[in-house]
């Protein structure tokens, strides 16, 4: 793999095999599994989490002012577990079937459990996420995060917090990407506007959050 210096980027969709790899050439591990649901499962689910997830507009802190985006989000997670970010506490829903199901499958192929999901629904391609990284303290530190797509394919993007590199990758409906070890200390990622996508992407973070 050929790293791209900054303002440049590596488009690894097309170079996607059977055995995932790593894409990040250091600080970190990122894997990208392509496809892990048949056509016919990516419908399902995607229809029955657009109808069933009580969708809400997300709120965050910035600035010291409430903002309120245009995404919408939901979060579910086992009993007893909470999770704060952006200085906004979200209080957690009981897994549903479907969720359930999403999950097991998403432990099986990446191989770590997780007691927790956080899901976002972009309506269109303008609608994005700016550069972070998720390592609030809540989280366990340089655990799995599987990040699952249903919808509109949209690039993925790496910065590293130093040096600026970048590693792009387009998530393919269906598709599972797994950020794990120090990646959030020394990566950020995003998810970049475009107004070439005019339909919805939902989007699935599967995490293990510490208990309080």
């Amino acid at each position: 793999m050929t790293l791209k210096k900054p303002n440049q980027t590596l488009n690894l969709f097309s170079e996607i095999t059977q055995e995932p790899t790593n894409l990040l050439p250091y600080d970190g591990t990122v894997v990208y599994f392509g496809r892990i649901l048949d056509s016919e499962s990516i419908n399902a689910f995607y229809n029955q989490l657009l109808g069933e997830i009580p969708w809400q507009s997300d709120e965050v802190m910035m600035f010291g002012k409430r903002i309120v985006m245009k995404r919408k989000m939901a979060w579910f997670a086992d009993d007893g577990i909470s999770y704060t970010y952006a200085s906004s506490r979200k209080e957690a829903l009981p897994w549903t079937e479907t969720l359930l199901k999403l999950k097991q499958i998403v432990s099986d192929a990446s191989g770590h459990t997780y007691n927790s999901c956080l899901l976002n629904l972009y309506q269109h391609g303008e609608q994005a996420m700016g550069w972070h990284s998720d390592n609030e303290k809540q989280l366990l530190k340089n655990g799995a995060i599987a990040s699952v797509s249903l919808g509109a394919e949209r690039k993925f993007a790496f910065k590293h917090r130093t040096n600026a590199d970048r590693v792009d990758v387009v998530l393919e409906n269906g598709s599972l990407l797994l950020m794990k070890d120090e990646t959030q200390q020394h990566w950020l990622h995003r998810l970049p506007p475009t107004k070439k996508v005019k339909s919805p992407r939902i989007n699935l973070t599967f995490r293990t959050i510490l208990p309080c």
